[in-house]
């Protein structure tokens, strides 16, 4: 189940997120910090955690029972309700709508699912288990965590920085490609950003990529 992924443009899109469970469960904050800037949270509880969330940038709060109607203009939504014929009436007004619905904990009422996620930076690492187990999902991701520390922010900072010019100066798809295989050294790379070397891990790149390919 949900075996395709994707990675999708929040920015300017409208998400909407229905009931206290995905508000409890940090759904949207998810969701903002995936890039989310039109967010609009329905749910009554719990207050002090709606109160926080309605002081962030793009995220309206409205304390009252989900309507039909909210599901209006969505692009994305995210919802719970205890009652299973409730979860089922949301998701088909959010299917009718053509809007693409998470409804926690109610598989078959999903047309997408929510990975746990690890972000450093620009790196994004995305962990899904088919919604087999969100434990192993979640022990995969403490491993993660712990694995690529924050020094990969640094590092893919460089490797953006270092691929813009690369566009221009190997503008052959092909060439570039197996320019970048070649140049690039995965444990170099974190352990020159680790030392706080950026400067010297965008000059060895550069080095590789345009000296040794006659581009400089």
């Amino acid at each position: 189940m949900f075996g395709f992924p994707v990675l999708v443009e929040l920015a300017g899109r409208h998400v909407v997120v229905l009931g206290s469970l995905p508000v409890r469960e940090g759904k949207v904050e998810a969701l903002v910090a995936g890039g989310a800037d039109d967010v609009l949270v329905v749910a009554s509880a719990p207050s002090a955690r709606l109160e926080e969330l309605a002081e962030l940038d793009g995220v309206q709060v409205e304390r009252r029972r989900w309507r039909a109607s909210d599901l209006d203009g969505a692009f994305l939504a995210i919802a719970h309700d205890p009652d299973p014929g409730v979860r089922a009436a949301m998701a088909k007004e959010a299917r009718r709508r053509r809007v693409m619905v998470n409804v926690v904990d109610d598989i078959p009422a999903c047309d997408w699912a929510m990975p746990s996620v690890v972000r450093r930076g620009d790196l994004l690492l995305a962990i899904g288990t088919g919604a087999a187990s969100p434990a192993l999902s979640k022990k995969l991701r403490e491993r993660f965590e712990a694995e690529f520390g924050p020094e990969w922010a640094e590092v893919l900072r460089v490797l953006r920085e270092v691929r813009e010019e690369s566009l221009e100066r190997l503008p052959a798809f092909p060439a570039r490609a197996e320019r970048w295989r070649a140049a690039l050294d995965v444990d170099e790379a974190a352990a020159l950003a680790r030392e706080g070397r950026a400067d010297e891990l965008a000059a060895r790149l550069r080095a590789r990529l345009f000296e040794e390919a006659g581009a400089a």
